[in-house]
């Protein structure tokens, strides 16, 4: 089975590679590449994101023919993709962070910037939160209601549809931080950098 790391130039995805390639072991073959072909004849894809959602989306359309291949794959071919963090956010309708941004539409949404109540919480919101499992979803097998995992975010996902949430956690307000749509998955924390429940968490996903 390959598992493609689609590397667009969107900051340091390291951690992300390493994770996978750690959970994976000999049994996986682990990608990271923006080559189109490699891209569409995967079994599954990641699609990490660091950055703004304008820099991410920006860094997509530079590769030709990229973010077409993305949605044939995920999309018209219905194969399992992972968005984690601003890779989660690009699956939205539109972004507000800097500029107004149109996003890849592939969940309702929106993405905005967290309310911090004035203040009263600092952005971005960064380290360990407990997260509420809201569905069954297939990346939480194993995972216990109430774990914490680690964030780094300023801007939240704001769905149309309420059942894709898999998971909140709260900040300021109940944060989206997990979608699951058919065989779209997101996380607005970072699984890799989240020990080993996020280890668990990409085990579950390469294991669909």
């Amino acid at each position: 089975m390959n598992v493609t790391i689609v590397d667009y130039n969107s900051g340091n995805i390291s951690s992300v590679i390493n994770s996978f390639k750690e959970v994976a072991k000999d049994k996986v073959n682990i990608e990271v590449t923006s080559d189109l072909n490699k891209i569409k004849n995967s079994d599954k894809v990641v699609l990490p994101g660091q950055g703004s959602f304008k820099s991410c989306i920006d860094a997509l359309r530079k590769i030709s023919g990229l973010v077409d291949t993305l949605n044939e794959f995920t999309i018209n071919n219905k194969k399992p993709l992972l968005g984690i963090c601003v890779g989660l956010q690009m699956f939205a309708d539109i972004g507000y962070e800097e500029t107004e941004t149109k996003g890849l539409g592939w969940i309702s949404g929106n993405v905005s910037k967290i309310d911090n109540q004035n203040g009263k919480y600092k952005l971005p919101h960064i380290g360990w939160n407990e997260i509420n499992i809201t569905k069954d979803s297939k990346i939480f097998k194993g995972i216990e209601n109430k774990s914490h995992m680690y964030f780094v975010h300023s801007y939240e996902f704001v769905p149309e549809d309420k059942n894709v949430i898999s998971a909140t956690t709260d900040y300021s307000s109940n944060i989206v931080c997990s979608v699951e749509k058919e065989n779209i998955f997101g996380t607005q924390f970072h699984p890799e950098k989240s020990d080993k429940f996020g280890l668990k968490i990409i085990d579950n996903f390469i294991n669909l």
